[in-house]
């Protein structure tokens, strides 16, 4: 789908869904819930669910810089029940990428809050409410969403779906126009996992259907409890990029402005076709994931300038009175 400036995007991320995928691709199907990360406390002291949350940790600054690569983003909602400690964690990066936080209590034992309903209704009236949408990206794996990706089409919208690898339908996956696979994203890391456990510690079993819903109760119990405490920020590439602007050192921004750049970059490369990309719009691509980025604040005449200083990470050719850029091979 070729980049429109024309083009405004919706993004609708099914929060608790992605949580989970990504924590049960990295440590086996069903560790979210044996591991009972919903009630696992921000702070305190280290732990074999701790470490293997961290190792976990979904960079949704990634995410919403993809979305925003096929035009300006309008509107973007989150779905979760915020009161739980392992959403909560997540709060200060969505609200840095001016992400609503939409408050969804569970209804059940089972602790299912009908994230993908509300989801789905939100979908269809912002559609018929605001008709200069033209993109609908909506990050989950669900089949449940299947019916909705057919309904985005059947209005003369551009569906993208974003799922985690090995936790998507195939189903859903076939119903979006495009489909991405989270650890496919650019700026989203390798991860590392830590196998420094003792020896003798198996990993927990795989709970039963009915297991697995009394832990998640007595989570939600727990939670109810125990007020979250504040989260370190996270470490991942995008999110350290988040910082406010005021208490950063000159360098700092540079740094930073370099690796917006850098990102900008890739994922522009990994959309199209072209191989060299006209200036103007990787500049329109970096203000889309950061509109603070000014090339005159860091103390340049023009953008040419600032990449021009960037020659290390930057190849700029021209062609007549166009300026084109791509990533510097290794």
């Amino acid at each position: 789908m070729p980049i429109d400036s024309e083009a405004r995007v919706a993004v609708y991320i099914d929060f608790d869904n992605i949580l989970i995928s990504r924590y049960d691709q990295l440590h086996g199907r069903g560790a979210f819930h044996s591991d009972k990360v919903r009630t696992l406390p921000v702070d305190g002291r280290e732990s074999k669910a701790r470490t293997r949350f961290a190792e976990a940790t979904v960079d949704l600054g990634a995410i919403i810089d993809y979305a925003s690569s096929y035009g300006s983003i309008v509107l973007s909602r989150a779905y979760a029940d915020w009161s739980v400690p392992a959403h909560a964690a997540y709060r200060d990066q969505l609200l840095a990428r001016a992400v609503d936080l939409v408050q969804l209590f569970p209804t059940t034992r089972s602790l299912k809050n009908g994230a993908d309903i509300r989801l789905s209704i939100d979908v269809v009236e912002d559609l018929f409410r605001l008709d200069d949408i033209t993109h609908i990206v909506v990050v989950a794996g669900d089949s449940d969403y299947i019916a909705l990706a057919q309904r985005v089409k059947r209005l003369g919208r551009f569906m993208v779906g974003i799922g985690v690898a090995g936790s998507t339908s195939k189903s859903l996956a076939a119903a979006c126009d495009e489909f991405a696979d989270y650890d496919a994203l650019p700026g989203v890391q390798p991860v590392v996992l830590s196998r420094d456990e003792e020896p003798g510690e198996p990993d927990a079993p795989e709970p039963t259907p009915a297991e697995a819903k009394r832990i998640e109760a007595e989570a939600v119990e727990a939670a109810a409890t125990k007020p979250p405490r504040r989260r370190r920020r996270a470490t991942s590439e995008s999110v350290q990029q988040e910082r406010d602007e005021v208490a950063m050192t000159p360098e700092q921004r540079g740094e930073a402005a370099t690796g917006l750049l850098e990102r900008a970059l890739r994922i522009l490369h990994q959309k199209g076709d072209d191989e060299w990309l006209h200036a103007n719009v990787v500049k329109e691509q970096m203000k889309r994931m950061d509109p603070v980025f000014n090339e005159k604040s860091l103390g340049h005449r023009s953008f040419s300038d600032f990449v021009a200083a960037r020659d290390a990470l930057v190849e700029v050719r021209e062609e007549g009175q166009a300026r084109l850029l791509r990533l510097r091979r290794a």
